[in-house]
């Protein structure tokens, strides 16, 4: 089998940061691009936990689904399998810096959020209790802080070439 794109990005050198993962044609016509919304420097640094990234992921995918601008092009959001971040696609043909801000509404509604996680019932979660709050929240301060308000944010993969 062929590698796939993703597995070919050297995570050696990744830092954390927003980078387009992928670009993609549905059989109907519309593009969408696939964000990788690295939060955690892999293999150097402490991963999520999957408790945090359950917990991002209810609060990311709410305020995404509710976000006037951007609600009608929202495909997805969700955690990444190695819990370095997450994964968030958009209908279109879209550059890193252009969800720049929604990406800081995003994390600084999780960061300041309090209450009922939405949709952390018993109805309408198949893990619900599997969650934790405060570390979404002190993760997502954690990217506001050191990675979305670095004017040198990390926005294009590194090359392949050392």
């Amino acid at each position: 089998m062929e590698k796939i794109p993703s597995f070919t990005i050297d995570h050696t050198r990744l830092k954390r940061g927003i980078y387009v993962s992928r670009r993609d044609v549905t059989p109907a016509g519309d593009m969408m691009t696939t964000f990788d919304i690295r939060m955690t420097e892999p293999n150097r640094q402490t991963p999520l936990t999957p408790e945090t990234l359950h917990a991002m992921e209810h609060l990311a995918a709410t305020f995404l689904r509710n976000q006037p601008e951007w609600r009608d092009r929202i495909v997805y959001w969700g955690p990444m399998g190695c819990c370095t971040g997450n994964y968030l696609i958009l209908q279109g043909d879209l550059k890193s810096a252009e969800i720049l801000p929604l990406l800081r509404e995003t994390m600084e509604f999780i960061a300041g959020f309090e209450g009922e996680i939405p949709g952390a019932t018993e109805r309408d979660c198949g893990n619900w209790t599997f969650m934790d709050l405060a570390g979404a929240r002190a993760a997502a301060r954690t990217f506001v802080d050191e990675v979305l308000a670095d004017p040198d944010i990390n926005l294009e993969y590194p090359s392949s070439q050392p």
